[in-house]
């Protein structure tokens, strides 16, 4: 692989001494981010966590991608086809792709991509000897032998039985399309030698410093001018675990961007209603939208537990009374600075195109409602209500606190307790918890993800809550089906409203992406997926 950039560390400093094989400076275009967390791998079957799923994003190219509003656009498949039964999709690949340059090749030049190269891509996924994280992305979906190259431009996939978000899938990360030459030669370091057809070659790994991945000069996408991608000449990742250190360097124009920010400056950059301070206006440019994540309360239905059985949140008019009682806006306001919206929809958040959270009815601040449902249960003003236990991680305790109190204000008694998050995981998982704070962050963009939580037949996860209905069922099978996306779309809202009304969950905010941004950057912009795109990104002044 050519050097493009050659890196001196100099005094916490990162000098760009030799830019794409030129001997003389030059002003290059450098996305410079932190990475908090570190990154963990660059193998693509292991793309489990965003912090892996960034600079995975820049090396390697799906079959199919989202735009940013989560529609299905063509990538390395220029289009597709899917038969009638909707069990066979024939992809048509584009013949104008090559690998990154790489010793693993001949010569150490990249050759052209090739439907073998899906097959083998795809299949290594479910190999056992990968132990991909991803395996699970095709479990019981795809058919014996449903990976194959027709020819080299033209694969299919077949599936068992219809199963429309499968192209979603297709969109992540782990179905990255990679060369089976650079398994051979990196075998299990392959995650230190990542090799793709993306818009950013890997370049530079000094553990814990920074990562560094170069222009690849052969990228196959052009713009709309027929200029070839991407505009950026490298991405620079550093490794600081201190999230106020981050914010410190993004304000000293060493960080091009942050994710979130350290709450020590949420209050002094953001307003209680969510906008940037006047005095940061031109300093530093802020981004906010829908994020695939909600987050809510979740209560343990499974009739045969002891732990339903004494509880009184088994009777339903007991649950819808909590979530009434919850000023869900003034929560969003004082605790979050409004980042977020106040989930008053249904379970699906803001951001999916079924618009679930606008068309489905939730639960809204009432209290009068609340009183009204604690009355019918035989609890005037929660006269006689046994006290309820609320199970929570440390980063919700806060959250967990406020709804105690304003539950109370109605008759209703929380305590709160607070465990480490892989306890609750625990509990969650073996229904040893009768009432939690739960997450639920999409794997693929479709709602279908999130009415899979309440399908009878899965276990916990995702279904955490032991939700069992019949009708629930036969409208998740009959969407499974259904083909059209405004048919489709207009079951799964009637899905999320019967969750409404049975309320085995109560949402309590849909998450937003906030993006902080010199002012000079362009062609950047957030998803509701939260994934960095930086092939169209630039900086108008140079940086």
């Amino acid at each position: 692989m050519q050097f493009c950039l050659k890196y001196w560390l100099l005094s916490g400093c990162v000098l760009l001494m030799m830019a794409c094989g030129h001997p003389q400076k030059q002003q290059l275009q450098v996305f410079y981010y932190n990475e908090a967390r570190g990154v963990a791998t660059l193998d693509p079957a292991m793309a489990k966590s965003q912090s892996v799923m960034w600079p995975i994003h820049q090396i390697f190219n799906t079959l199919v991608v989202l735009d940013s509003n989560l529609n299905l656009q063509p990538s390395l498949a220029r289009g597709w086809d899917i038969s009638p039964d909707n069990l066979n999709y024939t992809f048509h690949l584009r013949s104008d792709v090559y690998f990154q340059d790489d010793p693993a090749f001949k010569g150490g030049k990249g050759r052209k991509m090739t439907a073998a190269d899906v097959v083998f891509s795809l299949k290594r996924i479910i190999d056992s000897k990968t132990a991909s994280t991803g395996a699970w992305i095709f479990n019981d979906r795809i058919a014996p032998d449903g990976f194959k190259a027709l020819n080299d431009s033209t694969f299919s996939l077949r599936l068992i039985r219809p199963f429309h978000p499968i192209l979603n899938i297709l969109t992540m990360d782990y179905c990255s399309i990679i060369p089976v030459e650079a398994i051979t030669k990196y075998g299990k370091d392959f995650g230190r030698h990542p090799v793709g057809t993306g818009p950013f070659a890997f370049q530079y790994w000094d553990e814990g410093q920074n990562l560094v991945l170069c222009k690849n000069p052969t990228y196959w996408e052009r713009d709309s001018t027929g200029r070839r991608l991407p505009y950026l000449d490298a991405v620079s990742i550093s490794f600081n675990s201190n999230k106020a250190t981050e914010f410190l360097k993004f304000r000293q124009q060493k960080l091009s961007f942050i994710n979130d920010i350290d709450p020590a400056f949420k209050d002094e950059v953001i307003s209680k209603s969510g906008h940037l301070r006047k005095k940061w206006a031109g300093v530093i440019n802020m981004q906010k939208h829908p994020y695939l994540n909600v987050e809510y309360l979740g209560i343990l239905m499974d009739p045969d537990n002891p732990l339903v059985k004494n509880s009184p949140l088994k009777d339903k008019r007991i649950r819808q009374a909590i979530a009434y009682a919850i000023p869900k806006k003034e929560l969003m306001m004082y605790l979050r600075n409004s980042i977020g919206l106040p989930a008053t929809g249904g379970f699906v958040p803001a951001g999916m195109p079924s618009e679930n959270a606008e068309r489905v009815k939730g639960f809204s601040f009432d209290v009068q409602k609340s009183l009204s449902l604690l009355n019918q249960a035989g609890y005037p003003g929660g006269k006689g209500l046994p006290v309820i236990k609320l199970s929570t991680a440390p980063e919700n305790a806060d959250i967990a606190s406020f709804i105690a109190r304003q539950a109370d204000n109605v008759g209703i008694h929380i305590q709160v307790e607070v465990s480490q998050k892989s306890m609750i995981l625990q509990q969650t998982a073996k229904s040893e918890a009768a009432f939690f704070i739960g997450t639920w962050i999409a794997d693929y963009p479709d709602p279908e993800n999130y009415m899979a939580v309440f399908n009878s037949k899965n276990p916990a996860p995702p279904n955490y809550t032991r939700f069992n209905n019949k009708q629930f069922d036969l409208l998740y099978n009959q969407s499974l089906l259904e083909n059209d996306d405004s048919a489709r779309y207009g079951l799964y809202r009637k899905m999320d409203q019967l969750v409404m009304d049975e309320t085995p969950v109560i949402p309590i905010y849909y998450d937003e992406v906030i993006w902080l941004m010199q002012p000079d950057l362009r062609g950047f912009r957030p998803n509701a997926l939260n994934m960095l795109q930086l092939k169209r990104a630039y900086f108008a002044k140079g940086h």
